[in-house]
């Protein structure tokens, strides 16, 4: 069964060409990838990221507000009983907010760059390691 991960663009963030390339990405290296688009709400993501027994929840946030995006999206899936998915974060995001974002609740983050080799790779690691 191939590992599932939910990619999704919380916030008021209207482009999604990097989450759709990080997505097809995913899905070319074997994984089962459910989109959820753009425009999403954190309680939302949470709610389908359980609902759809996911492995990795990956959000890509271009809009700046990546901190307390994240931080609203972890504390949403505490709420909703998805505590345990690892949750990533790609986008625009300055190297000097890593520490803030893996300190808001995200285990890996994928600034603008990263080789797409590097995601899928990372991606594998955080599935095989998960206590799921």
């Amino acid at each position: 069964m191939p590992a599932r991960v939910l990619v999704a663009k919380p916030g008021l963030d209207g482009h999604d060409r990097g989450a759709k390339l990080v997505a097809r990405t995913l899905r070319d290296a074997g994984f089962e990838v459910v989109y959820l688009g753009i425009r999403q709400r954190p309680e939302a993501i949470a709610a389908i990221a359980v609902q759809e027994d996911v492995d990795v929840v990956g959000l890509s946030i271009l809009s700046g507000a990546h901190v307390a995006l994240t931080r609203k999206t972890h504390d949403a899936m505490v709420t909703a009983g998805g505590g345990d998915i690892p949750l990533v974060v790609g986008g625009t995001i300055p190297r000097v907010d890593v520490a803030k974002l893996e300190a808001a609740g995200a285990v890996a983050v994928y600034p603008t760059g990263t080789p797409l080799e590097s995601v899928v790779d990372s991606m594998k690691e955080l599935v095989a390691a998960a206590p799921r």
